[in-house]
């Protein structure tokens, strides 16, 4: 059915619409998964450890393997994870992350606080 008077204005809310849709297109950009590593600690005082050392210069799976409170295996290796299955602050901040390596890991700072506790989290690949 043909827009009713104001067809310009339906047009340009069309228009308001896909740029909007354009701009979550740009943030998806990084794919829609992630290949995902964390320390997780239900108490915030043993992450903020974790923390200090990964700034001293530990490396970010030895830190895991000592201080995650975390099934994941691997130093914090959650694998790949797609959009949706991964609890809401973890994955805006997961994707939020740009791509980095165990050598010289980007992960959050300050750590990001879920239902399941504080995590730091870094991302080595999406998709």
């Amino acid at each position: 059915m043909p827009p009713k008077k104001g067809g310009e204005k339906s047009k340009g809310a069309a228009k308001s619409a896909k740029d909007d849709s354009d701009k979550g297109g740009k943030e998806k950009k990084g794919g829609n998964a992630v290949k995902v590593r964390h320390i997780l600690c239900e108490k915030q005082s043993k992450i903020l450890e974790a923390m200090e050392k990964l700034k001293g210069g530990m490396k970010f799976q030895e830190v895991a393997t000592q201080y995650s409170e975390d099934k994941a295996r691997q130093g914090g290796d959650l694998g790949w994870q797609i959009r949706g299955a991964m609890v809401g602050p973890f994955q805006e901040a997961a994707f939020a992350l740009p791509i980095s390596n165990l050598n010289s890991p980007i992960y959050t700072d300050p750590p990001i606080k879920t239902k399941f506790g504080y995590h730091i989290i870094m991302v080595e690949g999406k998709k």
